[in-house]
């Protein structure tokens, strides 16, 4: 099942964000397989101030180990996560339905 992962992070973390970046992305490296999509939230001015994933795990359960365990949250960087079930309709420009 689909999940979408939205974190956002804390004011002022930018700093933090790039110095676990590297560990970041190599827990989704080791999870390829699941990760349908995924990239930081760009504030105004460009400048990374969260994340979005959408992973393919088998649950709510799941999704909330698989977000729980990526180092930006480990180290605390998000003020806020949100994880909610996610429905393909639209894929590369066409219904997917």
């Amino acid at each position: 099942m689909l999940f979408t992962i939205i974190g956002t992070d804390k004011p002022g973390a930018l700093e933090t964000r790039l110095a676990t970046r590297e560990r970041h992305i190599a827990y989704l490296t080791a999870y390829q397989e699941r990760v349908v999509h995924g990239g930081p939230i760009l504030d105004r001015d460009g400048r990374p101030c969260g994340s979005l994933l959408i992973v393919d795990v088998p649950d709510r359960a799941a999704a909330e180990g698989f977000a729980a365990a990526d180092p930006y949250a480990e180290v605390g960087l998000f003020e806020s996560v949100i994880i909610r079930g996610h429905r393909v309709v639209f894929r590369d420009g066409a219904i997917a339905e």
